[in-house]
């Protein structure tokens, strides 16, 4: 099974980059973001593929 949402910290990890960086590139909208309940959010793996291309 392919996982579809990932945290910011699974995000952080897979970059190499801080939890800061992360959350940096989702309020700049740099990187899309699902909100799910009132603090979490995560990152669907279409929006990262699209992220890696576009770098």
């Amino acid at each position: 099974m392919i996982k579809e949402l990932f945290t910011c910290k699974e995000v952080a990890a897979r970059y190499n980059v801080s939890e800061d960086t992360v959350w940096r590139w989702v309020r700049t909208k740099k990187l899309p973001a699902v909100k799910i309940g009132s603090r979490n959010y995560r990152v669907r793996l279409e929006d990262l593929i699209a992220f890696e291309e576009s770098q």
